[in-house]
């Protein structure tokens, strides 16, 4: 009797090392800041060769988990960009196929939850910084371009004044595929108008530090965002491009 058996997958050394390290600065064990030791050094604690840590100390370098001073080999633990781990995650959702409607969904749970947040929680200049965007939002309702811009920008501010990290980083790589692909929708519809509306409530609902009306006229928002792209006979089941497509 033959015995079917799949290869047995070995881990590549460098991968276990960087994961060793970088489970130790997740833990507090290494603290962002901290000096680690020399390729020579970390070789030796780890009974690695060089060449295994220069590769862990590659992928670390990338994930930004270390990193060195400007023209200099000390190597420091540090601690990710929200922005490069965004990419990263905006990578996945593409490779993994998912579609404008998961997005949608996604959006559609977040969004809500922040403007309500930003209404418990902005301040003066939160108010300031989206009367701006109103303002060049007026002005930007013929330009289909401009428009969508300052609507990426209006959500982004709702998501500053949550002054939530959980929220505004959830949220990066969601918005990052979602938002670009509704330049499709108001390059086919005359939806300027109605997007100022919500934006306007949702801007006084804010300033008015009302959390109930600042979740309903989002709710509304991102309901709409789905009404405009079918009105614009786009397949909410396409997956989405990396932005820039």
């Amino acid at each position: 009797m033959s015995l079917a058996l799949d290869p047995v997958l070995v881990e590549p050394a460098f991968r276990l090392v960087a994961r060793t390290i970088e489970d130790k600065i997740l833990s507090g064990e290494i603290a962002p800041g901290d000096l680690l030791p020399s390729e020579a050094g970390l070789a030796e604690k780890l009974g690695v060769n060089r060449s295994t840590i220069r590769e862990a100390i590659r992928v670390l370098e990338q994930n930004g988990f270390v990193k060195r001073e400007a023209g200099r080999k000390k190597l420091y633990a540090s601690i990710p960009h929200s922005g490069d781990i965004s990419k990263r995650l905006t990578a996945a959702m593409v490779l993994h196929q998912v579609t404008f409607e998961e997005l949608w969904e996604a959006m559609y749970a977040i969004e809500p939850a922040a403007a309500a947040s930003a209404a418990h929680r902005s301040d003066a200049e939160d108010v300031q910084d989206l009367e701006r965007n109103l303002e060049a939002t007026r002005k930007a309702l013929k330009d289909s371009t401009s428009l969508t811009e300052l609507d990426i920008e209006f959500h982004d501010l709702v998501a500053r004044a949550t002054r939530n990290r959980a929220i505004q980083m959830a949220r990066m790589p969601i918005s990052e595929l979602f938002y670009p692909p509704f330049l499709k929708v108001m390059s086919r519809l005359n939806a300027g108008e109605r997007l100022l509306v919500a934006h306007e409530a949702i801007y006084a609902a804010i300033r008015d530090h009302d959390e109930k009306r600042a979740r309903e006229w989002m709710e509304k928002h991102i309901l709409d965002f789905k009404r405009g792209y079918e009105l614009a006979n786009l397949d909410m089941a396409t997956p989405v491009d990396m932005p820039g497509k």
